[in-house]
């Protein structure tokens, strides 16, 4: 098993700042897989409407990251995932597309200490997020059926302020 706790929820439910905040407080942490994709397409001159056009593409692009990073990543260090491999499968469902078979083979291969799935904020649309309020509760649900059933504690996180959210992370490690 892994040291790795993964900050996941469904879209504008906090986990960037989130995970932000655990990595002022000088805990190791990584970035969301699927705003760096779009921010590294953007540079090349790609909208996000262009990108979204694609979602086998951008699904892909956004598993490549994950499973480098992944792969990447000391087993024994205390790391705060922002979102992992699992996010992949609720999305690949939530668009209705056939999963990666690589992202399938690693789901068997995943290891994390515990996921904590954070509650829902009020939906805030940016650049990278397109999706609507019934988007946004469906991805969550998603994301709570595919974390459930991987052989890993899950807690819910309720909607608290930034520091008390943090602290109730950082409360229920094990």
């Amino acid at each position: 098993m892994t040291n790795w706790y993964v900050i996941t929820g469904g879209p504008s439910s906090g986990k960037t700042t989130t995970v932000n905040m655990l990595s002022e407080l000088g805990y190791a942490t990584t970035i969301e897989h699927a705003r760096h994709y779009i921010d590294l397409q953007r540079v090349t001159g790609r909208t996000v409407s262009e990108m979204r056009a694609n979602q086998v593409e951008f699904q892909r692009g956004v598993l490549e990251m994950q499973l480098e990073e992944e792969a990447e990543l000391d087993p024994q260090d205390m790391v705060f995932l922002d979102r992992a491999l699992p996010d992949s499968l609720a999305y690949y469902r939530f668009l209705g597309l056939e999963p990666d078979p690589r992202l399938l083979q690693a789901l068997h291969e995943v290891s994390y200490r515990k996921i904590f799935i954070l509650d829902l904020l009020p939906l805030a649309p940016d650049y990278a997020r397109t999706e609507d309020i019934p988007a946004q509760k469906r991805i969550h649900e998603l994301l709570t059926e595919v974390y459930s059933s991987l052989p890993v504690p899950v807690e819910a996180v309720p909607v608290l302020p930034l520091q008390e959210r943090t602290e109730f992370i950082l409360n229920h490690l094990k």
